[in-house]
């Protein structure tokens, strides 16, 4: 198998990764062909993925500007995986010259293509962690250096905190980082769910499978359990609903929308 000059050494090629399988699906060139093959896999179930997911980036680039239109200029982006066009650091920047971002993300290759996409612009940065562990995000120096805690902070949580099983304690995890902001920051989270896919569950699982089998379980909840990740936050208007509408923009009305872009939830909430 060809190693790519931008594989970062040492990863291992033959196993596919979360983030560079979402670089496929949004038409990246950044994943190898396991990955494409387990998009493929898992596109058999649910052809719609790739809907999916830029609905998911459409919703993460208005709440982006939501944040800066509320005066926020500071971003941390966790599970950012793969910068592709109209990443947080070109909206917040476009919107806001000098607005700061962090991105921080576990996949090498995620870490590595950030810093390049980053080289020279001195107000963004990506650091190693995972969400798993808070406290290596909140005291990694990119995040000291780039941040100011005691300021409000726009936290991403866009379309990772559903590969956290319910043992990892993905609640335990939003709220620590929660304590963490100042008041005014703002959550931003969007989650998988089998409310909404318009194929039936059994079919869905399928697709929900092929992570289970790459090792990168897909955890679906509820609406009602993706709203608990709020805890502490007041919800901004409409509260937690389908990605498109999140506050659709006017020139794109919500009934043109792909069926499978209304898959999962989003969310955003104001720490009082």
């Amino acid at each position: 198998m060809e190693r790519p000059a931008w594989a970062p050494p040492g990863i291992d090629i033959s196993v596919p990764s979360v983030s560079r399988i979402y670089d496929y699906y949004l038409g990246g060139s950044h994943n190898f062909e396991v990955d494409r093959e387990a998009a493929r896999r898992a596109m058999e179930f649910m052809p719609g993925l790739p809907k999916v997911m830029q609905a998911n980036r459409a919703f993460m680039r208005r709440a982006v500007r939501y944040a800066v239109n509320e005066g926020i200029t500071q971003f941390l982006d966790i599970g950012s995986g793969i910068p592709t066009f109209g990443n947080v650091h070109e909206i917040a920047q476009g919107a806001r010259p000098g607005a700061r971002v962090v991105y921080v993300d576990h996949d090498p290759v995620a870490v590595a293509h950030s810093k390049a996409v980053l080289e020279g612009n001195e107000h963004a940065a990506v650091t190693a962690a995972d969400l798993r562990k808070p406290q290596d995000i909140l005291t990694a120096p990119e995040t000291t250096g780039m941040l100011d805690l005691d300021r409000p902070v726009a936290l991403l949580l866009v379309a990772v905190l559903h590969f956290l099983e319910d043992a990892d304690d993905p609640q335990g995890a939003v709220a620590e980082l929660r304590d963490a902001l100042a008041p005014g920051s703002l959550l931003i989270v969007t989650h998988a769910s089998f409310e909404g896919i318009p194929v039936p569950q059994e079919r869905a699982g399928g697709a929900v499978g092929v992570y289970r089998d790459i090792r990168n379980p897909l955890v679906m909840r509820s609406r009602e359990e993706v709203a608990r990740f709020f805890d502490g936050f007041e919800l901004v208007e409409p509260g937690v609903v389908s990605m498109p509408y999140w506050r659709p923009e006017p020139d794109s009305p919500v009934e043109q929308e792909d069926p499978y872009a209304f898959a999962g939830f989003a969310g955003v909430g104001r720490k009082a």
